[in-house]
């Protein structure tokens, strides 16, 4: 039921025209993965879990974030809209690309450590969970570049040609999410290391 409920989620997320249901149906998906370790009581399950729950805590926090200061400058949270703010905002494009990748599981981030972990403690449980897990991944990259290019690429509607500048606090808020998942990887014993 966790693994199917990865595939409904995810492919909600396809769907979705507002960027905060976007963001809150993709983090429901990634809870899938926690719940199925969980539930297969393993240490290397349990492990997968701890480590994805607090990797994603981040990520989705950060997602959450961008989103807000999309938000506060157009006043408006549906993605067709919302376009081409790469050129307007490049190093907050930064920020959606490295957290986007982050939410897909690139490596070398800690999301992908977590995800491994609990995608090779359901393939040893029962083998077949391979191709829901596989397609619950692909579906995870398809929507997160799906939010990245809804955001930043195209051409911008001339109503937000003059929007204010973002803050330092803003960057602020985002360094602080990324860097602890950028130095987690150096050390995954901290998060990881409690079951095994």
């Amino acid at each position: 039921l966790a693994l199917w409920g990865i595939l409904m989620t995810s492919s909600i997320c396809l769907r979705q025209t507002d960027l905060k249901a976007l963001i809150a149906y993709s983090s429901v998906s990634h809870m899938g993965l926690v719940t199925a370790a969980i539930i297969v009581q393993t240490p290397w399950g349990l492990t997968g879990a701890m480590t994805l729950m607090i990797a994603h805590g981040l990520t989705s926090s950060a997602l959450f974030a961008l989103a807000n200061t999309n938000y506060e400058r157009t006043h408006t949270r549906t993605l067709l809209l919302v376009r081409g703010l790469q050129l307007i905002f490049p190093l907050m494009s930064t920020w959606w690309l490295l957290t986007n990748l982050t939410n897909m599981a690139m490596p070398p981030t800690i999301n992908l450590l977590g995800e491994l972990f609990i995608i090779s403690t359901l393939f040893n449980w029962s083998s077949p969970t391979i191709v829901i897990t596989g397609i619950g991944t692909l579906i995870t990259a398809t929507y997160s570049l799906y939010m990245f290019l809804m955001t930043q690429r195209g051409s911008i509607s001339t109503q937000f040609r003059l929007l204010p500048p973002t803050h330092t606090r803003e960057h602020l808020i985002l360094v602080l999410h990324l860097l602890p998942l950028g130095l987690l990887i150096m050390k995954p014993a901290l998060i990881s290391g409690l079951f095994t």
